[in-house]
């Protein structure tokens, strides 16, 4: 049987979510639960801070500079004029979100501050070598997309870049500042962006003809071509990995699952397999953290 699209109000905001939604969840948080139950409970329901990292203040500096530089007439788009824009992003990102002043508080991190902005402006000699911006138009950066499923749950994201092509056709592109992933990285990365094909194909009655992963630190381009049955699939498996969720949240059980990932993680103290004890479960539903801002800590090469 062939999966058919089915037409969906895209709300854009709060007060166009259904009344029957009742809950909401994005690629970062769904690709938490899988990777680590516990770290989901730890980042959503305990909403427990994280120092920003050098790769996630890099990751978040680099998409800002390329969210930007299309703003540019296309012939101003050279490697000269992003390079340009990487002091000021940064200021402007620092202004915005002022943890990220903390990475080089210290008196002596002036030459660090210095060595970050060149690592950001390398990655960027990454892109012009997979892209030509002169040559692209995106119909959309940044954007927040959206969709319900099952009737009860609320999927959003946002999206780097999403181009439309002259006979209507989708393709998704997500901006990576580490290296070519391994085969665990690899997997969250494509979960990430079939999570937003699953969106544009239930908003938009398109299935995206192509997810294109750019590596900027390799200058790589990884094209992934979804269909129609593997959406629907994939839809089921996020319903499924919602309903999980749920039931961890009643039970108030959310056990860790030990990987390589934990490397990474920021919650080590707290986690029992390295001998640390979780807070105490909160009482108080904690605010939907889509609703509020926008967030995505990831783990250096898994995301952005």
């Amino acid at each position: 049987m062939t999966a058919q699209p089915v037409s969906t109000q895209q709300p854009s905001t709060a007060a166009g979510v259904p009344a029957t939604v009742r809950a909401s969840l994005s690629p970062s948080r769904a690709a938490d639960f899988k990777t680590c139950p516990l770290l989901y409970r730890f980042r959503s329901i305990d909403r427990l801070p994280e120092r920003p990292t050098m790769e996630q203040a890099r990751g978040t500096l680099v998409h800002a500079v390329l969210e930007r530089l299309f703003d540019l007439p296309a012939v101003g788009r050279t490697p000269t004029a992003a390079g340009d824009l990487v002091a000021p992003q940064w200021d402007r990102l620092v202004t915005e979100q002022p943890e990220l002043a903390t990475l080089f508080a210290d008196d002596g991190d002036a030459a660090a501050a210095t060595e970050f902005l060149r690592s950001a402006a390398a990655l960027l000699e990454g892109y012009f070598a997979v892209e030509d911006p002169r040559r692209l138009e995106p119909a959309e950066r940044e954007s927040l997309i959206s969709a319900v499923v099952d009737e009860e749950l609320l999927i959003r994201g946002y999206v780097d870049r999403l181009d439309v092509a002259p006979d209507g056709a989708l393709r998704v592109v997500d901006y990576k500042t580490g290296g070519a992933p391994r085969e665990a990285f690899e997997a969250r990365a494509l979960f990430q962006l079939k999570f937003y094909a699953l969106v544009l194909w239930r908003t938009r009655g398109v299935v995206p003809r192509v997810l294109r992963l750019l590596y900027l630190k390799d200058a790589e381009a990884c094209d992934y071509a979804p269909d129609a049955e593997e959406l629907l699939r994939f839809e089921r498996t996020v319903v499924a990995l919602w309903r999980a969720i749920e039931q961890a949240t009643a039970r108030q059980d959310f056990r860790p699952r030990p990987s390589r990932l934990c490397d990474w993680c920021n919650h080590q103290a707290l986690c029992p397999s390295f001998g640390g004890t979780p807070p105490p479960f909160p009482t108080v539903a904690p605010p939907d953290p889509l609703r509020d801002a926008r967030s995505r800590p990831t783990p250096p090469g898994a995301d952005d």
